[in-house]
């Protein structure tokens, strides 16, 4: 035992009589003494009953309870208030919290008279019912549960230590309950079986369960706790009220609607929850009754257990899902999927390692752009991999023909007499459009003006769904056509969409293609020189693309040059893993909307 523990060290002076042995610490318990008279030596013995236990590693380091059940137990800020002790004297003691029962107005009026004369009532049978389930007649008087004759009584006290309220609940039938006594405190917020050990355990842990008969599961192995009657409760309990717990230990039933509520209420409260969570074998609605029942003397090894194997609830996945997601990625970038991901172009390919993470390619108007990433949707598609395309500038139907053509050899023009075709171009006209038709499954065209990030990613859930594919390719032309509903400003909405797909990215293996328009210098004139610094309206891209492009005509796009005579350059301008630099030429092949690698 370490006695340098500041705990350990403020039991130990407080209790001079107290012997250790393990991690509990053993004493006479003072507040016995306070309660009454115990003059004769059968009572003296009772009274080293006081038990404390010490062990730094644990959650419940500090707590304290009397074996005699004289009052009921806590932690060191507790014991000195109950002691009547300097509060300084207590390790943890802040005179400047403010605590929530403080600013509460209690009436004058409450039902603490009645409380004894419901306990008085308890029969034999329902005592021997408790006693099936390992709950004492001990736990049941202090606890003050009591019976008017045909309901339980459950007493609620309030912080000020008296009942105004008490929940009355069938035993036999526990969904036929009623609230007697001030209805003020049958109202959201004063509902909290025990709220009083809150404050009890303070700077220290707390079980939090579904269920008063469940609280006194976990007192009778002299546990801290309160219950909330049913899930519907765990709405209405504020953050503030557990503020000065350092742990909290939620224990619900087993199905889905608990489940929720406790999931929903742990997410709200934040990084002191702690999740127990029942085997997948439990049967459904199983709780700490039922293991009380059915564990009988085991059960305080089985719940201390199941209080070991307690999760956090904690805002990041766990350590070992995220060596199984990091080694599962592992796996796909070596396999055959993680591969198709090209663009088929293979200097480009070989320049960026494939098409993997946001890739954002800038270029003057008319550079051939669209054209470029239309080639590379509709291969990606014909090789079986999910495309989704959004379109901005073109239109679907241009998209279609453009690719035709492509794909047959044949001119816009062409495709718009088709009485003139010979019959060898009417036969690459119908196998181009049989490759066209086989491709679209893997490629659909969205021209949906009031995208959002939401739909976006309904969009890209239903594509990788449908084909059941581990890698999706989005194409987005243009980024600055990008819808900006909420956004007040152009260039906040860019760089909120570029976070959303750094997110999809991450989340999803969804691979970007994005058009960027470039921006004009003072003269208005576009840099000729690729740099990142010639995108137009971001800062973001710098920080969120993992590969930055420009494409830039080997022509001037302002004069007569022969459609069949003009390349582009394009240049990697940035990179996460790869080297800056000219990645090819790429000469237009005229008139059919492609492009061949020099």
């Amino acid at each position: 035992m370490n006695h340098t523990d500041p705990v350990t060290a403020f039991y130990l002076r407080q209790l001079p009589d107290a012997k250790q042995h393990n991690n509990a610490l053993t004493a006479t318990c003072p507040f016995c003494v306070q309660s009454g008279s115990h003059s004769d030596k059968k009572t003296t013995k009772r009274r080293q009953s006081l038990v404390v236990f010490l062990n730094p590693e644990s959650y419940f380091h500090g707590y304290y309870r009397c074996l005699n059940r004289c009052s009921p137990g806590g932690f060191p800020l507790h014991f000195a208030r109950q002691a009547h002790l300097d509060m300084n004297l207590a390790p943890g003691f802040d005179p400047d919290r403010d605590y929530v029962a403080s600013q509460i107005n209690y009436p004058v009026k409450n039902i603490n008279h009645e409380l004894s004369d419901f306990m008085e009532r308890m029969t034999d049978d329902l005592i021997h019912r408790f006693a099936q389930c390992g709950i004492s007649q001990a736990v049941l008087r202090e606890m003050k549960i009591g019976y008017n004759g045909r309901y339980l009584v459950y007493p609620f006290i309030q912080a000020d230590g008296n009942c105004y309220t008490a929940r009355c609940v069938h035993p036999d039938r526990p969904e036929d309950t009623f609230w007697h006594g001030n209805e003020n405190f049958a109202q959201d917020g004063f509902r909290l079986f025990n709220l009083e050990d809150i404050q009890r355990c303070e700077n220290g842990s707390l079980v939090i369960v579904e269920g008063e008969d469940n609280l006194l599961a976990v007192r009778q192995i002299g546990l801290p706790g309160i219950a909330l009657p049913d899930i519907s409760e765990f709405a209405h309990l504020k953050a503030k009220r557990l503020a000065w717990l350092n742990t909290v230990f939620l224990c619900v039933a087993h199905n889905p609607e608990s489940i929720a509520a406790a999931r929903e209420f742990a997410t709200r409260i934040g990084f002191k929850i702690r999740m127990i969570r029942w085997p997948d074998t439990a049967p459904r609605e199983f709780n700490l009754m039922q293991l009380a029942k059915e564990q009988g003397k085991g059960f305080q090894q089985a719940f201390f257990q199941l209080v070991r194997e307690a999760k956090a609830f904690s805002p990041f996945s766990s350590p070992e899902r995220e060596f199984l997601h990091f080694e599962e990625q592992l796996g796909l970038q070596g396999g055959e999927n993680y591969q198709t991901m090209v663009s088929g172009f293979s200097k480009m390919d070989k320049a960026l390692g494939g098409l993997h993470g946001v890739n954002i390619m800038g270029g003057l108007p008319k550079a051939g752009k669209s054209c470029f990433f239309i080639q590379v949707a509709t291969e990606m598609a014909r090789r079986k991999v999910p495309v989704i395309y959004y379109d901005f500038e073109n239109g679907r139907q241009k998209i279609y023909q453009r690719t035709l053509c492509r794909l047959s050899r044949l001119s816009a023009e062409q495709l718009q007499s088709l009485h003139t075709l010979t019959e060898q171009e009417q036969q690459r006209l119908a196998a181009a459009k049989v490759t066209l038709q086989d491709l679209l499954p893997w490629l659909r065209v969205v021209t949906d003006r009031q995208l959002d990030p939401q739909l976006m990613r309904s969009h890209i859930d239903f594509l990788r769904h449908e084909h059941q594919s581990e890698y999706t390719m989005v194409i987005i032309d243009s980024l600055h056509k990008l819808p900006f509903k909420d956004f007040s400003e152009r260039r906040t909405g860019i760089d909120a969409w570029l976070r959303h797909l750094e997110a999809l990215r991450d989340e999803l293996n969804v691979s970007f293609l994005v058009i960027s328009e470039l921006t004009r210098g003072d003269d208005g004139q576009y840099d000729k020189q690729p740099q990142l610094g010639a995108f137009k309206g971001s800062g973001d891209i710098e920080y969120s693309a993992d590969n930055a492009m420009v494409l830039l005509p080997q022509w001037d796009p302002f004069s007569n040059t022969r459609p069949e005579e003009r390349k582009n350059a394009l240049w990697l301008v940035a990179s996460r893993e790869h080297t800056p630099g000219l990645i090819g030429s790429y000469q237009l092949d005229y008139p059919f909307w492609g492009f061949t690698e020099q």
